[in-house]
């Protein structure tokens, strides 16, 4: 887990493993074979298929990994007396050709992201005026305003296994894309509980 500072909030980047990767992956294709937990309605998002886990999959597969990861990125950020990490609810967006995320923020106090499955070539066909530019399918943090040496966008182009953790109220949106193919990430929300 690295942390870098791109504006004024604190992001942290990580990667998970190929074994969490696999067991997320089949327990989403088990979800999507039964139909069961639908989270599409309790989201922002212009995407149909969202999937929430269940409290006893993540705390069995999921919160190792994730609590090592955000206690990486509390360090990074000068925060080291933390009695415990909550992880408050994990859903699955299955992001297909089109579909997009509009700005947003999580509740709680941290958020993130990983990253499951790419499609290829997602940020082909980029081009505006002649320009290319590359965010289909990227997700952009948001944060105050462009000003004299500040910068309020950073955009980043998702690799599969990428860990993204971030403050809950930073901003954000993942763009469509227009090629065939799934962009599978989940997203998390996590309290933090400190030492007094």
């Amino acid at each position: 887990m690295k942390s870098f500072r791109p504006f004024g909030p604190i992001l942290g980047k990580g990667k998970l493993s190929k074994k969490i990767i696999k067991i997320i992956n089949n327990q989403i294709d088990k979800s999507i074979i039964n139909k069961k937990n639908d989270y599409s309605s309790k989201l922002v998002s212009q995407i149909k298929n969202e999937i929430k886990f269940s409290s006893t999959f993540v705390k069995k597969n999921l919160s190792k990994e994730l609590n090592k990861n955000i206690k990486k990125y509390l360090t990074n950020s000068g925060l080291n007396k933390i009695k415990e990490i909550k992880i408050i609810n994990v859903w699955v967006v299955r992001q297909f050709k089109n579909e997009y995320n509009p700005i947003h923020y999580h509740e709680e106090q941290l958020s993130g992201v990983g990253y499951l499955r790419i499609p290829k070539k997602m940020t082909q066909n980029n081009m505006v005026k002649n320009k290319k530019i590359k965010t289909n399918g990227t997700i952009d943090f948001i944060n105050g305003q462009k000003n004299f040496l500040s910068k309020s966008i950073y955009n980043l182009n998702p690799k599969v296994g990428d860990l993204i953790i971030f403050p809950n109220y930073l901003m954000h949106a993942a763009y469509p894309f227009n090629v065939e193919g799934e962009r599978r990430s989940f997203s998390f929300n996590a309290k933090v509980i400190f030492k007094k």
